[in-house]
Order: C-alpha cells, then structure tokens, then sequence
C-alpha cells in the first residue's frame, strides 16, 4: 500500500491507517453513526453515567455515602483540570493532525484546525472514568470501557493518532488519581455537611421515611401487628 510505504515503519502510522481504513469501507450510515458517537454521543453517555452512579449511591443512603457522593464530584473537576493541563502540552508538542501530514485518510469531521497530541476526548472520557471507578467499581468499569470506545472513535474518525489516544488516557488518569487524596480531603467534609443540612440532604442521600416531618392532623399509615405482639398488647 503506497501510503504506508510513504509512511515508513511507523507502528504509530500503520496502525492509524488500519483503524481508519475501516471507515473506508464501512456504509455510509455507519460513519456518521461513529462520527456522533465520537464527537459527542460518547461524552454525553459519560455524563449520563456520572448521574446514574450519584442516583444509585443516593438512593442506597449507605453511611459512606458522603465520600462516594464526593468522588462523583471530583470526577467531573477532574476532566476540567485535566483538559486545562493539556493546554500547554499541546502548545508545546505543536504536532499537526494526522490528515495534514498523511494522505489517503477518510477523516469524517472536517474544521479541527488545532494540535492532536493529546486528545481531549480521550482525556475527559478517561478522567471520567477513572474517577466513577474511584467511587464505584461497577460503574467505573462501564465509564473506562467507554472511554476505551472513545480513543477507538477518534482513530477511525482520522482526527487522531493512537498515541494521542494513549496520551489522553494516560493524563486523564495521573490527574484524576494523583490530585484524589486532596479532592478527597476537600470534597468529602463539605459533602458531610451537605448530607447534615436538612434542605439539602437530599444531594447525598434519599431522606427515609423516618427523617420526613409529620404534619399535623395528617393520617400515618400504623402497619398491623402480628399475633404475638396482639398478644402482647392485651
């Protein structure tokens, strides 16, 4: 193939051509599936996620909601500030997308203008990831598993390397983890503080039945009592 000759023995290159090659011969409809799902779908799946974990942890009210509650929050900061580090990365590396310097590529989203290394997309999908693993296993294990579809999107758009990729998890994941134990330190009073305040409680934990006042003059529903405590009531 000419443009792998033209490219050398690059395992970075070939293996950019191979993921892409697939968009190639894929339908049309496909590809646009994959360029949503790339650009955005897999973003807003990822904060779908984050949502569904606050509900679940909520809902359960476990008394270490406070600090799962609390890892939810870092999840979200810690993409922000993983994409503000990446800032100056990219300034300094400055390398060109793959389609400037590559030819036969099927990129599917035109106007990306800027640097490719490293990816911001694999950089918020992984931090995201590895903070919902911080405050559930189950849940953090689907988000990394999107985060990994995200890389593979991004390559077979044509608007990435795989090392970009692979830059992107690597510091979504140093700044989520290195900057946790801080987070933790900050997050999880000011959550305990939220799950003590009455009005707003319910950012923690679900209130049970016994915490809900009781108006005056309303009916309260008194379960039956089983034969023995008739028995005992007589």
């Amino acid at each position: 193939m000419a443009v792998l000759a033209e490219s050398g023995s690059n395992p970075d290159v070939e293996l950019l051509y191979d993921i892409n090659g697939l968009a190639r011969s894929a339908p049309h409809w496909f590809d646009r599936t994959m360029e949503f799902v790339g650009e955005y779908g897999l973003l807003l799946a990822m904060v779908l996620l984050v949502v569904w974990c606050w509900w679940s942890v909520r809902r359960r009210g476990q008394e270490d909601a406070a600090t799962s509650v609390a890892a939810l929050v870092w999840a979200p900061l810690a993409a922000g500030i993983a994409v503000l580090v990446n800032i100056p990365i990219r300034g300094f590396v400055s390398r060109p997308r793959p389609f400037v310097d590559h030819q036969g590529l099927d990129v599917l989203v035109s106007g990306k203008t800027d640097f490719s290394f490293v990816s911001d997309h694999a950089t918020l999908t992984m931090a995201l990831g590895v903070g919902l693993f911080v405050a559930n296993r189950r849940f953090g294990i689907a988000g990394i598993g999107l985060a990994l579809l995200e890389g593979f999107c991004r390559v077979y758009m044509g608007v990435h390397y795989p090392t970009d990729v692979i830059g992107g998890f690597a510091l979504g994941t140093a700044v989520t983890l290195l900057l946790a134990p801080l987070a933790s330190a900050l997050l999880t009073p000011l959550m305990k503080a939220v799950e003590r305040a009455p009005k707003v409680s319910w950012i923690v934990r679900r209130r049970a039945a016994a915490d809900v006042p009781v108006v005056p003059g309303a009916r309260r529903s008194v379960e039956p009592m089983d034969s023995e405590e008739r028995d005992l009531a007589a």
